[in-house]
């Protein structure tokens, strides 16, 4: 032992050795005990006294009558225990009493002194339990207020006592450890309690044996641990609840099963302590005859503290202190030095390994403990031995910035520590991106593929990588490991990663396929939107299967299911995918053909069809790349060569320009045919709206100049003037005719007005079109389309055209118009002449008399007697067969009534504009519908106050009528 190390870990507290016990305690020492903040001193006197933390006397009293043995301060409550002599009442008894006293409540007993209460007071000696000497005693708090007590004899026997000895409910029993034949030898002097579990258990100690007793056992089972004892005041229990006994040879633990280390420490020990993981020892030197206070860190093999003291008569341990307590009244109070200071002591010896197993076997923090090995790698670093500092920056990962480390060894000649540590750090989860990148291109730079293996591929699953997976694809990549970047990207599912590699890197084309194949249909859908470019450019065919799988998949099986469409709604839509075929309009052509043709009510059947619209109708397919344009063949089908140009072959024989030409004139037209089918087919007679979009169709046809598949769109939304526009522009005069033929027929729903647009096209075209000229007239003169005098004012503005042109067609018309002339001329005297004979019976109204010869009634054919009523119109009646209306002929009343509800209506027709502009608008000729409205009455200049007063002067007047 006298190999340990010896540290000054321990500092003298309140003054060093100057302190001493207060001059109130004026006898003999006898016994002290600690707890809850204060040091309890019992004297030969029979006084107890208490000292605070600073060794001041707070207060005494006198507890026996002659003198305290034993001294014991509870944990659990504020209760103190003594073992003292009191007076012998009566005197053949023992006055040996155990007392208890309650250091909560005081009870004064004049002006100087306190005493606390006493609770319980007992005595230890009986008839049954004999006197001898009391050698130790200790007191156990089991569930409060049982006490049971635990007292020491020097004949072998151990008194036990168990109650609550303030109610004198107690129980007394005896424990025989050493027979009483060999009396010097079988003292008890040491014990100690054991909670282990629920079982409790006793150490009993003597000179020459160490015992167990088992107290739960009825009654308590005695084991013997050992052959050996020790003598008083060498026997404590540490904080595991391990015995511990002193011998001149050795220190020595004992465990329920029985005795386990030793440490051979030589010298007498007059006492053994233990404080918070520390032996303390109090040695005799027989050499010298000093004593000795070492205090023993027995996890690190050190001795943490050593003094030389005087006689020590009682050691103590309160307030974090160790306090040893001489026989001539003087005391030394040791405390414990932070860890800082212990720490800084060790690092300027450089004892680095002691400061790390002090810091662990102390249980410091974490952070503490890495500071430590922090400053143990530097020290290393400093001496060149690199791969030891590395062990300890190791130790410190998790609590030390990586950083600090990693700068050191930055160098090439560290490379395989910096590889050692950075692996530390992504097996215990904590590297960064950074550290990853780090630690790939280490493996790069060693060439060290072993490794490589190892760190990539011995991860047991899915998502429990430690490292960064998309770094470590992007380093893989980057120095050309590609089956490790594929392997890392694959295993984590990193579809797009594994990709890239294959198709940008590899240029694995087919397993890239079989690879997206593989996958779930939503990653699968994914990845080609994200990589379908370079897959349509090398393997189109193979790509497009794929897409008609993702879009198509088990069409047939949802076919038979009941709902078709929102089976479909859920799978991807080609609209989708359109942008990977940016440069490959001829592959996404077929790649929709095969959809549309497979699927016929798909969600995005209208955008697939405008897409297809614009693939058919473009001229050109091929949108030509930088490398294509550098092939020395420029196909421009918009500005098409000359014919002997066409014929010419290309000089150096590569290709011929016309049949090139030719091919491609051949599918702009095959592409254009299946547009107009198109156009047709997904416009059904039975849908008011077709499968595309109208408008962007007219657009593509107009853009692409497809003339067909405009007129096809302008007739079917009857856009007729659109249709024949179309005609006018390509100067097709057969086929202008013969559109308003067939669109111009109003018996057929067609637009007759046509036919005067036509007219109004040939007056403005500027050349001889004799010929077309007559026959639209015909279809003018047959369905009186237009007046003559439009028909002239529009045909004169050709210079080409002549009077001949129109002359059969003035002169029907003008033989035409003089026939109607001349009827109404005489349908003009017809009215004349009714006017005037009208005009001359009213007057002969007015002025001569009426003479009635009628003698029958009109309505009954019966003679007609009186009394009887004549009206001016003729017609005479019975007044009986009038009934109550003599006010008008029944004969002529319809009529007039008839007359009346006409004129009635005319006049609320003139209110209603809408309905007479619509008919002047409606009509071929709106000035016969004026003049109609006139003739009625209905347009009049006159209010309704004028016409009363015109209608008042008629009564006396024929020229007013």
């Amino acid at each position: 032992m006298y190999q340990w190390r010896k540290f000054e870990f321990f500092e003298e507290k309140l003054g060093g050795g100057k302190c001493r016990i207060p001059e109130e305690i004026s006898g003999k020492i006898e016994c002290c005990s600690s707890g809850r903040g204060k040091l309890v001193i019992g004297c030969d006197d029979g006084t107890v006294s208490l000292l605070d933390r600073g060794l001041n006397f707070n207060f005494g009293f006198q507890a026996h009558s002659s003198s305290v043995l034993f001294l014991q301060q509870l944990k659990q409550r504020n209760f103190l225990v003594s073992i003292g002599e009191d007076e012998q009442i009566p005197p053949q008894q023992s006055g040996m009493c155990l007392k208890v006293f309650d250091l909560d409540k005081m009870q004064p007993e004049g002006s100087s002194t306190t005493t606390p209460d006493c609770i319980g007071i007992l005595r230890i000696f009986t008839n049954q339990f004999p006197q001898a000497k009391i050698t130790s005693f200790l007191v156990l708090e089991e569930a409060p207020p049982i006490l049971l007590i635990a007292i020491g004899l020097d004949n072998g026997c151990i008194y036990c006592i168990k109650g609550d000895i303030a109610r004198e409910r107690i129980t007394r029993f005896k424990l025989q450890v050493d027979s009483v034949s060999d009396k010097g030898n079988s003292s008890v002097t040491g014990l100690g309690f054991r909670l282990d579990g629920q079982a409790l258990l006793l150490f009993a100690v003597t000179p020459n044996s160490v015992s167990l007793f088992s107290m739960q056992d009825q009654p308590p089972r005695r084991q013997i641990l050992d052959q050996i004892g020790c003598n008083v005041n060498s026997v404590t229990m540490s904080d595991r609840l391990e015995l511990i006994i002193g011998r001149p040879e050795a220190v020595y633990f004992y465990e329920v099963d029985g005795r386990g280390p030793c440490w051979a420490f030589e010298g007498e020990k007059k006492f053994v302590g233990w404080f918070r993981g520390y032996l303390l020892c109090v040695i005799a030197d027989q050499r010298n005859g000093k004593n000795t206070f070492n205090v023993y860190d027995l996890k690190n093999r050190l001795i943490a503290h050593s003094l030389v003291v005087k006689e020590v008569s009682h050691m103590l341990c309160e307030w974090g202190n160790i306090i040893l307590i001489m026989t001539d009244k003087s005391a030394l109070c040791i405390g414990e030095k932070d860890m800082e200071s212990k720490l800084d002591m060790l690092f300027k010896k450089n004892l680095y390994t002691v400061a790390i197993n002090l810091v662990q076997t102390q249980q410091a923090d974490a952070s503490a403990t890495a500071e430590v090995l922090r400053k143990y790698g530097d020290h290393l670093y400093s001496k060149q031995d690199y791969d030891e500092a590395m062990a300890q920056y190791i130790h410190t990962i998790g609590h030390l910035e990586p950083s600090y480390v990693i700068q050191k060894f930055l160098d090439a000649q560290r490379i395989y520590n910096l590889t050692n540590y950075l692996e530390n750090l992504h097996e215990k989860g904590l590297a960064s991106k950074d550290h990853t990148t780090l630690l790939l291109n280490c493996y790069t730079k060693l060439k060290d593929v072993e490794k490589l293996n190892v760190f990539i591929k011995s991860e047991d699953g899915v998502g429990e990588h430690k490292f960064d997976v998309e770094t470590a694809i992007r380093v893989c990549r980057a120095a050309n490991y590609h089956e490790h970047a594929m392997y890392v990207a694959k295993k984590a599912g990193r579809h797009e990663w594994y990709l890239k590699i294959l198709l940008e890197d590899l240029g694995r084309y087919d397993e890239a396929l079989h690879y997206i194949s593989s996958l779930e249909s939503s990653q699968a859908g994914v990845t080609v939107k994200e990589y379908g470019k370079i897959l349509i450019e090398h393997k189109p065919a193979e790509t497009i299967d794929i897409l008609m799988r993702l879009c198509t998949e088990d069409v047939d099986l949802a076919k038979s299911g009941t709902s078709n469409g929102s089976y479909l709604s859920m799978l991807p839509s080609p609209v989708d995918f359109l942008n990977i075929f940016i440069h490959h309009p001829q592959s996404l052509m077929d790649f929709l053909e095969k959809y549309a043709n497979k699927v016929k009510d798909s969600p995005a059947q209208v955008e697939i069809h405008n897409t297809l619209l614009e693939l058919y109708l473009s001229i050109d397919l091929n949108f030509p790349s930088i490398s294509q344009a550098n092939n020395e063949i420029d196909f421009n089908i918009k500005a098409r060569p000359t014919a002997p140009a066409m014929s010419r072959a290309v000089s150096n024989g590569k290709l011929i320009v016309n049949g090139k030409n030719s091919y491609m004139e051949k599918d702009s037209l095959e592409r254009r045919e299946k547009g107009l089918r198109l156009l047709k087919s997904a416009w059904p007679s039975d849908l008011e709206h077709p499968l595309y979009d109208v408008d962007l169709a007219i657009i593509l046809c107009e853009m692409n100049a497809f003339k067909e598949g405009l007129l096809y769109l302008y007739e079917k939304m009857k856009l007729y003037k659109e249709v024949i526009a179309c005609y006018m522009q390509a100067h097709d005069h057969e086929g202008l005719i013969a559109c308003c033929k067939r669109l111009g027929d109003s018996g057929k729903g067609g637009d007759p007005t046509l036919w005067a647009d036509l007219l109004k096209y040939f007056g403005e075209l500027g050349e001889d079109c004799s010929k077309e000229v007559k026959e639209v007239l015909t279809y003018i003169e047959r369905d009186d389309i237009l007046p003559p005098i439009i028909v002239l004012q529009t045909l004169s503005r050709n210079p080409c055209l002549t009077l001949s042109v129109i002359k059969d067609y003035i002169a029907r018309k003008l033989e035409q118009e003089s026939k109607l002339i001349e009827e109404d001329r005489r349908a003009i005297e017809k009215y004349q002449e009714d006017t005037l004979t009208m005009r001359k019976e009213i007057q002969d109204l007015r002025t001569n008399a009426r003479i009635f010869q009628l003698s029958k009634c009109t309505a009954c054919t019966f003679t007609l007697d009186l009394p009887a009523v004549h009206f001016m119109c003729m017609h005479s009646f019975h007044q009986r067969c009038l009934g109550d209306n003599e006010k008008e002929c029944p004969e002529c009343a319809p009529e007039y009534r008839s007359v009346m509800e006409m004129k009635r209506s005319l006049e609320q027709n003139s209110k209603d504009q809408d309905r007479f502009f619509q008919q002047v608008k409606s009509s071929k000729d709106g000035f016969s519908v004026i003049a109609e409205y006139f003739g009625k009455g209905v347009i009049s200049k006159t209010s309704n106050g004028s016409t009363g007063t015109v209608r008042s002067g008629s009564t006396s007047s024929t020229s007013g009528f």
